[in-house]
């Protein structure tokens, strides 16, 4: 089993209050999140920003497999990853999150590359943990 994890601090109130977050390579080393850069547009990180990013990155390296084993190789794969949070009854949720992807493949057969980026995104172990979430794609070759 792989471990990895991020850890975070936070202090005060959830509007007056400021938090850190970091990862375990270092890669985010203390980036700052608080209430107005999730629900503003102050600057800084947030956990759906971060789950985006999570997701965009695990689909691509999930396609370039599924990319191997129908015959292609990408030349790149650009990855975007919405994630929605909505605001309900019980609070907020993520309910929605939407993958754009553009796909540089030399030579590349456009049914087998959506049948490829169809199984990514339904078998990238970000998407599984995001089961709950409906989770849509537009997939296209540059």
């Amino acid at each position: 089993m792989i471990k990895k994890h991020g850890s975070a601090i936070w202090n005060g109130t959830i509007k007056g209050g400021s938090g850190i977050v970091s990862t375990q390579s270092g890669v985010l080393d203390k980036a700052q999140y608080g209430f107005n850069k999730r629900f503003g547009d102050e600057p800084g990180t947030n956990p759906e920003e971060l789950i985006g990013a999570a997701h965009a990155s695990c689909f691509a390296m999930a396609l370039s497999l599924q990319l191997e084993e129908h015959g292609m190789v990408a030349y790149e794969l650009s990855a975007k990853s919405t994630v929605f949070l909505d605001k309900d009854d019980d609070g907020f949720s993520v309910k929605k999150v939407h993958l754009d992807l553009t796909a540089k493949i030399p030579d590349a057969d456009e049914a087998k590359f959506q049948e490829a980026a169809k199984a990514a995104k339904e078998g990238c172990p970000i998407s599984k943990l995001l089961a709950g979430a409906e989770i849509t794609l537009d997939a296209k070759l540059a």
